[in-house]
């Protein structure tokens, strides 16, 4: 395990802020500790990037960058069972979704070199214009610097979100992983230094959100900022953008809803509402949290909810069998668990969980909680819990349940659950947010927009948009007459 920065192809010690513990969420014991990265080491590394920028990396070959986005993968996958125990370890998630998000990260870095290839393809592109004395060019060049800044609850996965579209336009960046899980990001900075991508292109800091994320989106030589995380994070950041006219995309909170008419099929119905709300232990910006259920088959649909739920196992994520495994650190446990106590004070009804379990005493375990008719101003049906908390209401009609799914400041992501494709189709037409699932919750393809409206941010990751946000387009206008243009000379 790494414990250093990677500046400029180097691994080197912080130069003021010492080292970070790092936890390990199943039982609540330092197993690690890492490089506190500062402001100084930012400004090394963004300067490593600028010069990485401008001497060679800003002018190579989409194919080439592909080269290097399929090496990184290659590498990735050499080392797959390792990364995905060491998020485990890191994180708390169950082993075999680990073992999907690195899965998931390495296909993010092939399909982007691909993308990068056919940037080639799209260079110079002839625009069509009116006057034929003109002819007009397009070009997509690399934005430059980019500061990224991820957080903890797909630590691997989100890096390459970040990362791979960054490097498959040609830009350079900077990493600030979180603090909480910073290791599987200085893994991903191993791999390219074993494959000796070039000194500057990548670099990663560890370090305080205060002391380093700081720093990183108001240094003067970043052009981009690219920000997953809560609202009032983002915030800041879209603030510090604006003084010096950053170009910034940010993933923020959802409270998506998860809508289910009385002709879905129950059991259907039901595995989807668990895995939208409960994997990842509910740590998932876009978890279906709100769920909506047409009062006829309510009673039914809850009755089956909480007796499945009730059968999730609950563990460490390297314990064979476990489905749910600890929040990712004592403050995200104590914040969960703050929000469970406000709920029932609010007289929000607990149909089940919400406590630690008996038979695991360290550790920062949760039982999944379901709440039944929490107010319309209750803070657990108002805000992002960001954890394995469910509520449920009922509606009578269509127009109520869109009404109620789009009453919030969230606006990214929300399912819907029918027999007739009509009627999805229809409501995800209105639903008020960037993804919308029908008759499932939570698939997520590298080929398609994420992002979401609202205070949930701004711009769009993945496919051709994640590749556009480390993009500027050029026109080059050229006069082609043999004769003077004869405007100002007669």
């Amino acid at each position: 395990m790494r414990d250093q920065l990677y500046i400029n192809g180097e691994w080197v010690g912080a130069d003021l802020g010492g080292l970070l513990d790092v936890i390990d969420p199943a039982t609540g014991q330092v197993f690690h500790r890492v490089a506190a990265g500062t402001e100084e080491d930012i400004d090394h590394a963004v300067r490593a990037a600028r010069r990485a920028f401008d001497s060679d990396w800003g002018k190579t070959s989409g194919a080439e960058r592909g080269q290097w986005l399929d090496a990184l993968a290659d590498e990735l996958q050499h080392h797959q069972q390792g990364l995905a125990e060491l998020e485990v370890r890191d994180n708390g998630k169950p082993l075999p979704e680990a073992q999907w998000d690195v899965g998931d990260a390495i296909g993010c870095f092939r399909y982007y070199a691909g993308l990068a290839r056919e940037l080639d393809q799209q260079q110079d592109q002839p625009l069509p214009l009116p006057d034929p004395r003109f002819r007009c060019r397009i070009r997509h060049e690399p934005i430059g610097v980019a500061g990224q800044i991820i957080p903890w609850n797909y630590p691997l996965l989100m890096a390459a979100w970040k990362v791979a579209p960054a490097l498959a336009a040609g830009a350079t960046l900077v990493l600030k992983p979180s603090e909480l899980t910073p290791l599987t990001a200085l893994e991903l900075a191993a791999a390219a230094d074993r494959i000796g991508l070039p000194a500057g292109v990548l670099n990663i800091v560890t370090g305080l959100g205060t002391d380093a994320g700081s720093p990183l989106t108001e240094h003067p030589a970043v052009d981009k900022l690219a920000f997953t995380g809560s609202v009032p994070t983002g915030s800041k950041i879209m603030t510090a953008a604006a003084r010096s006219i950053k170009n910034i995309s940010l993933e923020l909170g959802g409270k998506s809803a998860f809508i289910v008419f009385d002709d879905a099929d129950i059991d259907a119905a039901v595995e989807w509402i668990l895995f939208g709300i409960f994997w990842n232990q509910g740590q998932v910006c876009s978890a279906t949290s709100r769920l909506l259920v047409q009062e006829s088959i309510a009673a039914r649909l809850i009755e089956r909810l909480v007796e499945e739920t009730r059968k999730i196992t609950i563990g460490p994520g390297l314990q064979p069998g476990v489905l749910l495994g600890p929040l990712v650190s004592q403050g995200q446990y104590d914040k969960v668990l703050g929000y469970i106590d406000q709920g029932l004070a609010s007289g929000a009804r607990l149909l089940t969980g919400g406590q630690r379990p008996g038979h695991l005493q360290e550790g920062y375990f949760i039982q999944p909680a379901i709440f039944d008719e929490p107010g319309h101003n209750s803070i657990l049906w108002r805000e992002e819990v960001f954890g394995p908390v469910l509520c449920i209401k009922r509606f009578k009609t269509e127009e109520q349940a869109v009404q109620m799914a789009n009453a919030s400041r969230f606006g990214l992501a929300a399912a819907v659950m029918s027999a007739d494709l009509h009627r999805t189709s229809r409501v995800a037409n209105q639903l008020r947010a960037g993804i919308v699932w029908v008759n499932c919750s939570q698939p997520t393809f590298v080929e398609a927009p994420w992002g979401g409206m609202k205070h949930s941010g701004i711009g769009r990751e993945l496919g051709q948009w994640g590749l556009n946000n480390y993009l500027e387009t050029k026109q080059v206008t050229e006069y082609i007459d043999d004769r003077p243009w004869g405007w100002y000379l007669k």
